[in-house]
C-alpha cells in the first residue's frame, strides 16, 4: 500500500475481532514505533502491551467507561518517559511519544489492524493499576486488533484554505 493510500485508509476502530494479533505483524508494528524520530535521540518512551482480559476490564473505567477497549485483543499503553530535551523550550518527551505513537497506528494501518488513538483516561488510577512510575506518563492507550467492519468512509476534514498559511498567520 503506497503511503497516501495509507494514510485515506487508516480510521478510529471501536469494535474489534476476538482474533489475536499475529506475532509478526506485532512486532512490525513496534518496531515502526521504536523507528520513530525523537528529540536528541533520547527516545522518552515505553509501550506496555496488555492482553489480559481481567485487566483490560479493569482499564475501562479509567478510560471513560469506553468499553471497546476491553474487546480489543491486545491494548498498548504508550508512555513518556523523563526526559530533559526541549521543544521550544517545553519537554519532548509527550511529543516524541506521540510520534512513535502515530508511527505504531500507521503500522497497524498498513498491517490491516485496527486502533483507537485514546487520550481520555484517569491518568492515576490507570498508571497504579500498571505500575507506572510516578514521573512517567501516559501519552496514549490503544486498542488494537481486527475491525470488525473494515469498510472505509470517507473522512471529513477541513480545507487546505482553513489549516494552511503562506509566509505569515494571515
Amino acid at each position: 500500500m503506497e503511503f497516501a493510500e495509507l494514510v485515506e485508509y487508516r480510521k478510529s476502530v471501536r469494535a474489534f475481532k476476538p482474533d489475536a494479533i499475529e506475532q509478526d505483524k506485532l512486532e512490525r508494528v513496534m518496531n515502526a514505533a521504536r523507528l520513530a524520530p525523537s528529540a536528541a535521540n533520547v527516545q522518552p518512551w515505553k509501550f506496555i502491551l496488555v492482553k489480559d482480559d481481567a485487566m483490560k476490564r479493569a482499564m475501562v473505567d479509567l478510560c471513560w467507561k469506553q468499553r471497546f477497549v476491553a474487546e480489543a485483543p491486545l491494548v498498548i499503553v504508550a508512555c513518556a518517559l523523563p526526559a530533559r530535551t526541549r521543544i521550544g523550550g517545553a519537554p519532548s518527551a509527550m511529543v516524541d511519544a506521540a510520534i512513535a505513537v502515530t508511527h505504531l497506528i500507521l503500522a497497524a494501518a498498513a498491517e490491516k489492524l485496527g486502533t483507537c488513538w485514546i487520550g481520555a483516561f484517569e491518568s492515576q488510577p490507570l498508571k497504579e493499576l500498571l505500575t507506572i512510575p510516578d514521573d512517567v506518563s501516559i501519552a496514549a492507550v490503544l486498542p488494537i486488533g481486527y475491525p470488525v467492519d473494515d469498510s472505509r468512509v470517507a473522512k471529513s476534514r477541513k480545507a487546505f484554505d482553513q489549516i494552511i498559511c503562506e509566509e505569515t498567520w494571515a
